[in-house]
């Protein structure tokens, strides 16, 4: 999907005289000093061929997402930037897992559950997990990788300014997350081509209408070349 024209961020922006919204220099707001890249739900048994969400593993693979991400982690280590996997996880007898909707009761049915200590909770081959310096932050409960989680005080304490989010899904996850970020007073930088929707058509309208009013569009090429600079 192109990046609508005119929606670079509002943070610290150039003035402009003309009346449409002030642009910023994507270089500043994903500078690696204050700047992580979060990779929502990329495990196993979410996006692998083992997946309790068949659909939103499929869109994955249409996609060549994980490659694409995978690339998009190596160019963030190598410029320091911190690469944090935000996954599920739950107990074997699933206590304490929500059971108020449609997609958890689903989810609690489904052959592949998200076991801690499993292999369907580690993050996809493809990412090139490094245990050196790559940073797990998992949550058994919610649809938000920020809300209730330790993602947002371990952010402050490093004080980070700049959250890129990618992942999955458009549907769900990735626009809860984005929200609870930018609530929290985060800037939240989001590559088009970095999430997928089970509905490409719909995953795009969520970027268009939805995410591009709260955070910063970009694509994955462009944010490795930035960085790469």
């Amino acid at each position: 999907m192109p990046v609508p024209d005119g929606w670079m961020s509002y943070a610290r922006p150039e003035q402009s005289t003309s009346r449409r919204e002030p642009k910023m220099d994507l270089a500043d707001l994903v500078d690696p000093v204050h700047t992580v890249l979060c990779v929502v739900e990329c495990q196993n048994g979410v996006v692998g061929p083992a997946s309790s969400i068949p659909a939103v593993a499929a869109a994955v693979a249409d996609a060549d997402l994980l490659a694409r991400l995978g690339t998009l982690a190596v160019v963030a280590r190598s410029v320091g930037v911190r690469v944090v996997h935000c996954t599920f996880r739950s107990r074997e007898d699933l206590w304490g897992g929500n059971r108020n909707s449609r997609l958890f009761a689903a989810a609690r049915k489904s052959e592949v559950q998200q076991v801690e200590g499993t292999a369907a909770v580690e993050p996809a081959a493809e990412l090139g997990f490094d245990a050196d310096v790559d940073v797990v932050v998992s949550r058994s409960h919610g649809l938000s990788a920020a809300s209730g989680t330790q993602l947002i005080p371990l952010l402050r304490n490093e004080s980070v300014a700049t959250v890129v989010v990618v992942g999955v899904s458009l549907n769900v996850a990735v626009p809860n997350t984005v929200f609870d970020l930018v609530n929290a007073g985060f800037q939240v930088v989001v590559p088009t081509d970095g999430s997928v929707a089970t509905d490409a058509d719909y995953g795009n309208r969520v970027l268009e209408h939805t995410l591009a009013h709260v955070s910063t569009l970009t694509d994955v090429t462009t944010l490795a070349g930035v960085w790469q600079r």
